[in-house]
Parts: C-alpha cells; sequence; structure tokens
C-alpha cells in the first residue's frame, strides 16, 4: 500500500471518529442505504453499474460476520416516520432495474447470509429478451417475493427520468400506474418506489405520496434534503471498487453521505 493512500485513510479514520465531537449539533449520520444494479461475473471495472458476484459475497459476507442489522427499507422508513431510536449498524441493501442476474448471483447469497433486500423492477421491461435476455421475469419476481427476503418496489413504468416527463397523465402513467400493475402480478401491496435516475422534484413526491407509496428513495439528492425525508432517501451506489473492503466499511459507515456531500467544501 503506498504511503499516499495510508495518508488518505488515516484522514478519513480521524474524520469519521472526530467528527461528532467536534460538531455534535450537526447531524451527520444518515442510515445507509446500499444502491446496487447489476451483479456479473462479466462486469468492467470502469462500469460503475457492475459489482462482480465474488465482490458482491464479499460484501454480504462482511455484514454478516461484523453483525450489521440488515433491515428491509420498509422498516427503515417507519422507524424514521415514527421517530424511533434506529438500531445500531442498521442499513438496507436495493437493488434497481431488475436485472436478471440479481436472481442468478445475487439472490443465492442473500439466503446465503438471510438478508433481505428490495428491488426496484422497470416495469416494460420486465421478461425482456430483446435486445438481450437481461431482466427477470414475473415467474423470477414470485419466487424472489415467496423467500421472505425480497421485497419488490416500483421503477416507474419505464426508464424515462420522470423530471423529463411533462404532463401530470404521463407522469401519473409511471408512478400509478406501474403500483397498480405489479400489485396485480405480485398480489401483494407495493409500497416502495425508486426515482429513475434518482432524479424529482416536488411535484414527482407529491404524486408519489398520493399513490399511496411509503417510501421513496433516490441517489444523491444533496445536502438540501433531509436524511429523515423518507420520499428523498439518500442510497450509496455501490460498485466494483467496493471489492476493497475498507472501502465498503467507509460506504456502510453511515458517515459517507456527509463525507460526500462535503468533499468540495
Amino acid at each position: 500500500m503506498s504511503r499516499r493512500r495510508k495518508l488518505v485513510i488515516l484522514v478519513v479514520l480521524v474524520f469519521i471518529l472526530a467528527w461528532p465531537l467536534i460538531n455534535p449539533a450537526q447531524r451527520v449520520y444518515t442510515v445507509p442505504i446500499l444502491m446496487y444494479h447489476s451483479v456479473n461475473p462479466r462486469f468492467k471495472p470502469a462500469d460503475r453499474l457492475i459489482v462482480s458476484p465474488i465482490t458482491f459475497e464479499r460484501q454480504m459476507r462482511f455484514l454478516k460476520e461484523h453483525r450489521y442489522q440488515v433491515l428491509p427499507l420498509e422498516d427503515i422508513a417507519s422507524l424514521i416516520r415514527e421517530k424511533k431510536r434506529i438500531p445500531a449498524k442498521a442499513i438496507a441493501i436495493t437493488f434497481d432495474d431488475g436485472y436478471k442476474d440479481n436472481y442468478t448471483y445475487a439472490f443465492p447469497v442473500l439466503r446465503k447470509y438471510n438478508l433481505p433486500a428490495t428491488l426496484f423492477v422497470i416495469i416494460n421491461e420486465i421478461g425482456r429478451t430483446k435486445p438481450r435476455q437481461d431482466r427477470l421475469s414475473w415467474e423470477e419476481l414470485n419466487r424472489m417475493q415467496e423467500s421472505g427476503l425480497i421485497t419488490i418496489g416500483s421503477h416507474a413504468t419505464g426508464p424515462e427520468p420522470l423530471v423529463n416527463i411533462k404532463s401530470e397523465e404521463g407522469l401519473k402513467q409511471q408512478i400509478f400506474d406501474s403500483k397498480k400493475l405489479l400489485e396485480s402480478k405480485l398480489g401483494r401491496p407495493v409500497h416502495t418506489f425508486s426515482y429513475p435516475e434518482g432524479r424529482f422534484n416536488d411535484r414527482i413526491r407529491q404524486l408519489v405520496i398520493g399513490a399511496g407509496y411509503r417510501v421513496a428513495v433516490a441517489t444523491n439528492p444533496g445536502k438540501k434534503f433531509s436524511s429523515q425525508d423518507i420520499f428523498a432517501l439518500k442510497r450509496i451506489r455501490v460498485s466494483e471498487s467496493a471489492k476493497n473492503l475498507f472501502v465498503f466499511w467507509i460506504e456502510a459507515s453511515g458517515y459517507y453521505n456527509f463525507i460526500r456531500e462535503h468533499r468540495h467544501k
């Protein structure tokens, strides 16, 4: 390990450990919500949306062995909404888009370690076979749901960022209709929503609430949004760079969002 990398690690450690003492009045901790996309052995290190199965298993084993409290996303939202104490080392796991490899590679690992996760699917892409067969089928979604570990949520009807849709009718089709179709196909209420590309505005947020969702996740909406806003929950994108478990530990620490939002200050 280079001297520069050792120095960076030391600075991060000191920052995490000392900040609450330096400025205890400022809320710096955010319950970490991990965001995955594809878990696939055919990954490219430069692709920030793919994690290899080996790295994913190492990360899940890390959470289990270090006794993180891996909770369903809805449970974390309920604790925040009801202003209840959040357990130490609480964390949530989410997946976006509905890649078939979530069933092939990620799901067996989650079952192995008995870890719950929320999977957000793009409705129009379920069962997609063209140009390649890379999306989950309804049968696979039902199997995952029946395990009791996987919660299926909406990632809207299509992949278009909702901020690009101007009509009320178009937004409702993405938000309301996706919920109704998922509930019809899965036979269970759907309470979780993920904004496509993590992008939203006040109007979209209100429509999500009006549709009956109980929690919505973004990506990195910025420090102007409270970590207590359960319809704009911040997430941490996990990439293959987190095969280094020190990096993963930082991302899962609860302080990573604060570091990310203030690194250019």
